[in-house]
């Protein structure tokens, strides 16, 4: 009796716990049990790359998932499906580094980590060439264009703006003012910039020197009917500056900078070695770089004084935002990484680039207590408070005799270039480069340009790519080899 109570009992207790586990799997119970997994990871190796350079590859895939991966890494949480990799070259020094493969796709799967790699190489290293744009000028000097717009202004130094559309040199001129100002010397028309809001106000302002030599700055209107015409009665006076007695040293560049005030460099006022000491006082306007509030111009206030130059309110004229120099016939500002380049030519011996921050007011660049890193006509010199050069060549046969300074390039058509600093030389006529940071050039490199003359400027379009302007009176693009 005893045994059969057993074998009842345990039937009973089986019976009752195979239905409290059906009673538990139909309410959802077991839930100790582990659910199944969702998500999967993803493994990318990037290779190739040298210490500091990143890489570019993105990564895409469901629920609009998009990545950009810049070195090695694993990824987690990924929806499952099939993801895409596409990778882009990047500069390093002068040269490219290409990925393989370019594109790829991957399938990662709930549960389970995937794997993809990327291998960049060097390419071939960049070569550059002169691609001819136009010829037929006369003493083209300077090359600017408004922001989003695709043609090129070409001044004339004889007083003209010629504008290249489509290609093609309109007969007319936007502005002609050869009967306002003279070539003798280093005199004419110099340069122009364009309002960050021309495309809304129509205003330009040009810097030519008037028929007795001294700088004129004025700003001019687009005429109402033809945008390639400019309207010839719309001058208003921004500031003259006497330049008597020597017809050389005019400076003469004109920009806007990243504060969206106007910048002029001016020069020392002409002969040798600074005679009458202009550079360093800053009671006069010439050997400086200006800078001024064209915004709200009028007959009766033609400009205003920005908060922030060093000489607002005591011990200068408050037009000065730094000075000591001598000739600084062009300047740029690289708005990407906040510098200031000015290309100052030398005396007779040192040609030099000064490399500053933008914000950074009351620089005093040396002339005439040096000349680049020399003491001038000294053999020695209080440097106490000078900026130095950032690169600077001798007057020799592998130097020359006059820097032309160009711009840091920040186009699309010559990526390796991104980041370099472009210069040349009125009389040897090469093209170089320098790339700035942390306070130091570096990588100063000869891009092999011979037999394009004198090269008298650089100028940048709207889509900031470079050309150069040569005395044989032609514009070149700088291209691809």
């Amino acid at each position: 009796m005893r045994n059969l109570f057993s074998q009842r009992t345990r039937i009973w207790l089986a019976l009752l716990l195979a239905c409290c586990l059906a009673l538990l799997a139909a309410c959802g119970g077991g839930g100790d049990d582990p659910p199944g997994a969702t998500s999967g990871s993803l493994t990318v190796s990037i290779g190739g790359l040298s210490a500091g350079v990143a890489g570019a590859v993105t990564l895409s895939g469901p629920a609009s998932y998009s990545k950009l991966l810049t070195a090695s890494t694993t990824l987690t949480d990924l929806a499952p499906g099939a993801y895409a990799l596409s990778a882009a070259s990047v500069a390093h020094g002068t040269g490219t580094l290409a990925p393989t493969p370019a594109t790829q796709q991957v399938q990662v799967d709930a549960g389970a980590t995937a794997s993809a790699s990327v291998t960049y190489a060097a390419t071939a290293p960049l070569a550059l060439a002169l691609q001819e744009v136009v010829s037929g000028l006369s003493a083209p000097i300077f090359l600017t264009a408004p922001a989003g717009d695709s043609r090129l202004f070409i001044l004339e130094r004889p007083g003209r703006i010629r504008v290249v559309q489509n290609g093609n040199l309109l007969a007319t001129p936007f502005l002609d003012i050869n009967a306002l100002t003279t070539t003798s010397g280093e005199r004419g028309l110099l340069s122009l910039a364009f309002h960050p809001q021309y495309a809304s106000n129509g205003y330009f302002f040009i810097y030519y020197t008037d028929l007795a030599g001294n700088i004129v700055i004025e700003r001019r209107q687009v005429s109402a009917g033809n945008a390639n015409v400019a309207d010839s009665l719309s001058a208003l006076a921004i500031l003259t500056i006497p330049h008597p007695t020597f017809s050389n040293h005019y400076g003469g560049l004109l920009s806007f900078g990243p504060d969206g005030y106007l910048y002029a460099g001016t020069g020392d006022g002409g002969s040798a070695g600074d005679p009458p000491g202009n550079a360093h006082n800053t009671n006069v306007l010439l050997g400086k770089l200006l800078r001024l509030d064209v915004n709200a111009s009028t007959v009766a206030q033609p400009y205003a004084i920005p908060p922030g130059n060093p000489f607002a309110t005591a011990g200068g004229r408050p037009e000065i935002w730094a000075y000591g120099l001598r000739n600084p016939w062009r300047y740029a500002f690289d708005l990407t990484a906040q510098l200031l380049y000015i290309a100052d030519v030398g005396q007779a011996n040192r040609e030099e680039v000064d490399v500053r921050p933008v914000g950074q007011a009351g620089n005093n660049y040396g002339w005439n207590i040096m000349e680049g890193t020399q003491c001038y006509n000294s053999a020695s010199c209080n440097q106490a408070g000078l900026v130095l050069p950032a690169i600077e060549y001798g007057h020799d046969m592998v130097g020359g005799c006059s820097i032309t300074g160009g711009y840091v390039y920040r186009g699309t058509a010559l990526p390796e270039l991104t980041g370099h600093y472009l210069y040349s030389d009125y009389c040897s006529g090469w093209l170089k480069s320098f790339s700035y940071s942390n306070g130091t050039a570096s990588a100063v490199t000869d891009w092999n340009i011979t037999n394009v003359g004198n090269i008298v400027s650089f100028g940048q379009d709207a889509q900031n790519e470079l050309y150069m302007l040569s005395g044989t009176g032609k514009v070149y693009r700088i291209v691809h080899k």
